[in-house]
């Protein structure tokens, strides 16, 4: 099972916002700063371990973060890796943002569920550890059996080591490029069986993972998580119409172009963050028509019933979609 941000994702970012503000910030590893943050104007919501929030930073760029703590520590807790050759949310909160500052964010929500079993494999590949670790500190107060591999370029830039120590040394196995080397996927293969594994880090790891399992018929005991949206196929070279059931009136989308960019050339608002297909911000009702769908999100059911779908990449294959905006 892949999945990326957002067990709730129908409400769109703009649904249930509120504020919160920095209390603390802290440089966790090389590059990552952790920050935390307490509610303004509600009750801290309850969540569950996998689950994320939506940032609105100061420009007002929206970005998804995994909760890395729980909710009996009173404060909402993220941790943000600064990747200078990224989009540039990251660098924004790393250079942007200060203790006392009122952030606009969403209620937690879950796409990364973890689900119950008796022993869990946990692997994380670098910032990939901030949803893992309150899915261990879940399994530990289980009495469920457990591992994480970790792995991380040195050990320098690997967040939340210290916190992990305190679990012992057989259950965590740290790995580093300059070290004992990198995650060995067919090893954890074969060491995993009988385990629900949880994944998340980069593409190259997550990818590796999806292969090693599916080869070995274990497809079902493997839950990822992608910060960012696998390679996606060529649009499609034909030309559709989508219908807007709401508002009135149609936009035709040429090839090369995507609903979502269509849409706003139209005037037609529609909330979107990642425009990868991976956050579902965008995730917009079908009425009619065949999706073609190109997102990371959708389970497999979700795409056959095709009654939504992610307008930031996927396309049509009919020629019309009626959308619900």
């Amino acid at each position: 099972m892949t999945v990326a941000f957002d067990h709730t994702r129908r409400a769109g970012t703009e649904s249930g916002q509120c504020t919160a503000r920095i209390l603390q910030m802290r440089l966790e590893a090389e590059g990552v700063v952790s920050i935390d943050l307490a509610p303004v104007d509600h009750a801290l919501v309850p969540w569950t371990p996998g689950a994320h929030i939506d940032l609105v930073l100061p420009s007002g760029t929206v970005r998804q973060y995994s909760l890395c703590n729980g909710p009996q520590d009173g404060v909402y807790r993220v941790a943000v890796l600064r990747q200078d050759q990224g989009r540039g949310g990251s660098r924004e909160v790393h250079d942007g943002l200060r203790i006392g500052q009122v952030l606009t964010i969403s209620p937690p929500r879950n796409a990364f569920e973890l689900v119950p079993s008796a022993r869990y494999v946990f692997v994380a590949g670098g910032i990939g550890i901030t949803p893992i670790l309150p899915m261990i500190a879940a399994a530990e107060r289980a009495g469920a059996d457990w591992r994480l591999v970790y792995g991380g370029r040195r050990h320098a830039s690997m967040a939340f080591t210290a916190e992990l120590a305190g679990y012992g040394g057989e259950q965590v196995d740290l790995r580093t490029d300059d070290g004992v080397g990198p995650i060995d996927v067919a090893r954890l293969v074969q060491q995993s069986d009988g385990a629900k594994v949880f994944a998340c880090g980069p593409l190259g790891l997550l990818d590796a993972l999806e292969a090693a399992f599916g080869a070995a018929g274990r497809s079902d005991d493997l839950h990822l998580e992608r910060f960012s949206a696998a390679a996606k196929p060529l649009p499609g070279d034909g030309t559709f119409r989508v219908n807007l059931a709401r508002s009135g009136g149609h936009v035709d989308v040429p090839p090369g172009q995507s609903i979502l960019e269509a849409l706003r050339a139209a005037g037609v608002d529609t909330p979107c963050s990642c425009e990868q297909g991976f956050c579902g911000t965008c995730e917009t009702r079908v009425l009619a028509g065949e999706p073609d769908h190109r997102d990371d999100l959708l389970t497999e059911e979700e795409r056959a019933r095709g009654d939504v779908m992610m307008p930031c990449v996927s396309r049509s294959k009919t020629p019309e979609l009626t959308l619900d905006l």
